[in-house]
């Protein structure tokens, strides 16, 4: 890479707050330079004044910079980078080439890039497009089928991607506007390595775009090689959790946590529930238990398939399922209203996952409520996400003592099934025990 792609223009926008969402700004769509299709698609979803990325982004888009954005999830940043896109390929007038596509977006998670393909189909009403979503988990047969005869925007998770890149399903030749997001998440999932393949293959001249959340060592190398001169706009949460959020630890042994839980959801208020552990087997027992106890209630995690985690998704956002249990992979990427709680069975090894988790509920403008569960053993987790977010979490006592009739016993291994005793072996004719073979090897030749 050329020593100019370290140059960069840095937008700091005042800090952001999740209330900005809902504060009207001097600007409304209108104004950014949208053409008409794309500001009647946007009425249409009540989106009238643009929150602060979109404001400032759309405009740099507009006029082919490449960019850096520094913004949490819930900020808005989709239409941020899918808005300019849609207008770039509508003005532009070119066609993709079979198999090939003129915009590609990468996702880490399958929920977030069906999220995204929403974001497109939506916005795109009014407008000549054709784009796709290609990810693990399912069939990919209709993947193939849709990639015949070449896409507008095609919006991939990078494993999926590079295995139908490797079979010749797809190529990237077309490719004028590459947008990596959530970019920190996919390091943790360890995609960076795929993601370095795929952008290998995408013509150098292009726009590309890459938004994190944050900014470890990792992404800023990535995208200090893979940008051209980008324009840096950073959305610096004021705080790092939503004030409209209401946070509270109940200390309690691990053993009992699995009471706990069917105690408070006994409480109707707790009308739309995500329940986070660390584990998919916890995730799957957490689950069971509740279904047991006659709360609807389902898992989503990595072991899922696509199908099971579509349907579960679907059960929670119609009302059908009144509670999800999710591992992290969940705590970017789904985005769900009127989700009242938020309950941390288990608190995440990393105290960033905190935020992300708890960022599920009070979105909207609405509020919310975050629920810890912490064990003697969690305690350091605990330390952890107090010194993220400056301040302690309230804990919330509650009578443990009642809770022992329906304690939730800690999981243990199933024991070996003990071997029954054999007694005297069966004797031989002579009246004598048999004795027991044995496998003896050739004797070896002189």
């Amino acid at each position: 890479m050329t020593a100019t792609r370290q140059i960069c223009v840095r937008i700091r926008v005042r800090p952001f707050d999740a209330k900005d969402l809902n504060v009207l700004t001097t600007t409304d769509f209108t104004e950014l330079g949208l053409i008409e299709p794309l500001t009647r698609a946007l009425a249409a979803q009540d989106y009238i004044k643009p929150t602060p990325i979109q404001e400032k982004a759309i405009p740099q888009l507009l006029d082919n910079a490449d960019l850096l954005g520094i913004a949490q999830t819930g900020s808005g940043k989709t239409a941020a980078f899918v808005l300019p896109i849609l207008q770039h390929l509508t003005n532009d007038g070119f066609r993709p080439s079979p198999k090939g596509a003129l915009a590609l977006i990468l996702a880490p998670t399958r929920e977030l890039a069906l999220q995204i393909g929403n974001s497109v189909k939506a916005y795109a009403k009014h407008l000549q497009i054709r784009h796709t979503v290609i990810l693990g988990g399912v069939n990919q047969n209709p993947q193939v089928k849709a990639l015949a005869k070449g896409v507008d925007v095609l919006i991939a998770t990078p494993g999926r991607l590079l295995d139908l890149m490797e079979q010749g399903h797809v190529h990237l030749d077309d490719v004028e506007h590459l947008v990596l997001d959530e970019a920190d998440r996919m390091l943790d999932m360890g995609f960076i390595h795929d993601v370095r393949k795929i952008v290998k293959a995408v013509p150098e001249e292009r726009q590309t775009l890459l938004f994190s959340a944050t900014m470890p060592k990792e992404v800023a190398k990535l995208a200090n090689d893979i940008l051209f001169a980008p324009v840096r706009i950073d959305i610096a949460p004021k705080t790092v959790t939503a004030d409209r959020i209401e946070q509270r630890v109940i200390h309690v042994p691990a053993g009992k946590k699995g009471a706990l839980l069917q105690d408070l959801l006994t409480d109707p208020s707790f009308y739309r529930v995500i329940v986070f552990t660390r584990t998919k087997h916890r995730a799957n027992r957490v689950a069971k238990q509740l279904g047991q106890a006659g709360i609807e209630a389902a898992a989503i995690h990595g072991n899922k398939s696509q199908a099971a985690r579509q349907r579960a998704l679907d059960g929670f956002k119609a009302n059908r399922l009144r509670v999800l249990v999710a591992t992290d992979i969940a705590a970017r990427g789904i985005d769900v209203d009127g989700v009242t709680h938020v309950i941390n069975f288990e608190l995440p090894n990393d105290t960033e996952s905190y935020v992300h988790r708890i960022g599920r509920t009070a979105r909207a403008g609405a509020e919310g409520m975050a629920y810890s569960f912490c064990d003697p053993a969690e305690r350091t987790h605990l330390r952890g996400i107090e010194r993220l977010i400056k301040r302690p979490i309230d804990v919330q006592d509650h009578d443990l003592s009642e809770l022992a009739a329906n304690q939730s016993q800690p999981e243990r291994r199933p024991s070996k099934p003990k071997r029954k005793p054999q007694g005297k072996r069966p004797a031989n004719s002579n009246g004598k025990p048999r004795r027991r073979r044995r496998n003896r090897k050739p004797a070896k030749a002189a």
